[in-house]
């Protein structure tokens, strides 16, 4: 008889889950794949017993925020939603007048923090169910339908079960190159891969689609593990999201604007590139940089709770910032607390963060943190480098 590990990451079943045994655990340093033991080699040696203390120091936090949760909270969600609204319709209004200069850059702008605001801090993460407690059915995560090309079901698929469950797996986590960069040496190089640099420069401009399209799993279809019915379905859901964001940014206002129909187009347009370029930033950032690192699926063999926060902790990268760049990246800033505690509100995250972080000091385990900048640059020189077959520069 086997015993389902709870798991707060996991917001849905999923055909991989049907549960595990614990046993006796092996030490973490056997968590880290031989090929990125170097950015971890001193900080690891704990033993089974810790991890697992170090798993119930951890479920203290998250216990002791759910208790504390109440209307702050509440009125935190509620404020932000207020002026992501007040900002796209200023935004909008503003681009209506779009002819003038002046009108045209700040409006861009105003549509371009708004568009932010809504993926990041309010869509992604009440998606995630961080204030399904309110019991407000306008921001649920079984009815919020955000400002993207990605349907809200798809996403919290690929999102909230596959990659929080399956963090820097290589070959489970999707989120591992999307399904178009090599970020990992353990995938095998090809000379397709010499195109790496490039196609993240695409897949950064043009980011929601790379995230609506990379849950398809192309590579399965084509060997057969996947049926084309389910395909079919995943391309119709796509398509009708696709056709309305389409229709609403690239059409509808720019019509409502008469005259001024291509300003309000070019306004839309950058907006929203805006939007993916910072996005990309920030989730490389907070998976990819030196320091962060990726793992087997052999590893995932009988894993227990504390070795799962142990594989968040690792597999995951901070930003330094202040309390506006914070709220601009959703709180993923703070992008190992929240692969620790998915479940809790946003704004709770700045507040546990030295805690999380003294924790790591305690038992000796690496807490990546650094400058956007910084990280971005560590995340480009690894995916020039894995262009390459490994051992090449």
């Amino acid at each position: 008889m086997t015993a389902v590990l709870e798991n707060p990451a996991r917001t849905e079943p999923g055909p991989e889950e049907t549960g595990r045994e614990q046993h006796p655990r092996r030490p973490v340093l056997e968590l880290v794949p031989s090929s990125r033991r170097e950015d971890v080699a001193a900080t690891t040696d704990l033993t089974a017993e810790q991890i697992e203390e170090l798993g119930r120091r951890l479920d203290a936090i998250r216990d002791r925020v759910l208790a504390e949760r109440g209307a702050s909270d509440a009125e935190y969600i509620r404020g932000v939603i207020r002026k992501q609204r007040a900002l796209e319709i200023g935004g909008r209004a503003l681009l209506f007048a779009g002819v003038l200069p002046p009108a045209w850059i700040a409006g861009t702008a105003m549509l371009s923090i708004a568009k932010i605001l809504e993926n990041m801090e309010i869509g992604h993460n009440v998606m995630h169910g961080q204030w399904d407690w309110i019991r407000d059915p306008k921001i649920h995560s079984s009815t919020w339908e955000w400002d993207n090309v990605s349907s809200s079901a798809e996403w919290k698929h690929s999102h909230n079960y596959l990659h929080h469950t399956y963090t820097n797996v290589v070959g489970k986590d999707r989120d591992v190159g999307y399904g178009i960069l090599r970020l990992s040496e353990e995938q095998r190089w090809t000379p397709y891969h010499l195109g790496n640099p490039l196609y993240n420069f695409l897949l950064s401009l043009f980011f929601e689609y790379g995230v609506a399209l990379h849950d398809l799993e192309v590579e399965k279809v084509v060997a057969g593990e996947k049926p084309l019915s389910r395909v079919w379905q995943q391309i119709k859901s796509i398509g009708r999201k696709t056709g309305r964001q389409i229709l609403k940014d690239y059409v509808a206002f720019p019509a409502l604007a008469g005259p001024f129909f291509l300003p309000v187009l070019a306004g839309n347009l950058t907006a929203n590139l805006v939007r993916n370029v910072w996005s990309h930033a920030v989730i490389f950032c907070g998976h990819f940089p030196t320091g962060a690192v990726q793992f087997s699926e052999e590893q995932l063999e009988d894993e227990s709770r504390g070795e799962w926060y142990v594989r968040q902790l690792l597999g995951s990268a901070n930003l330094e910032g202040g309390r506006f760049f914070h709220l601009m990246t959703g709180q993923l800033s703070f992008q190992i607390e929240h692969h620790l505690f998915p479940d809790l509100p946003s704004n709770r995250y700045a507040e546990i963060a030295p805690e999380v972080r003294e924790l790591c000091r305690e038992y000796g385990l690496e807490y990546t943190t650094g400058p956007l900048w910084t990280q971005y640059m560590q995340v480009l020189g690894t995916i020039n480098r894995l262009a390459l077959p490994n051992g090449k520069r």
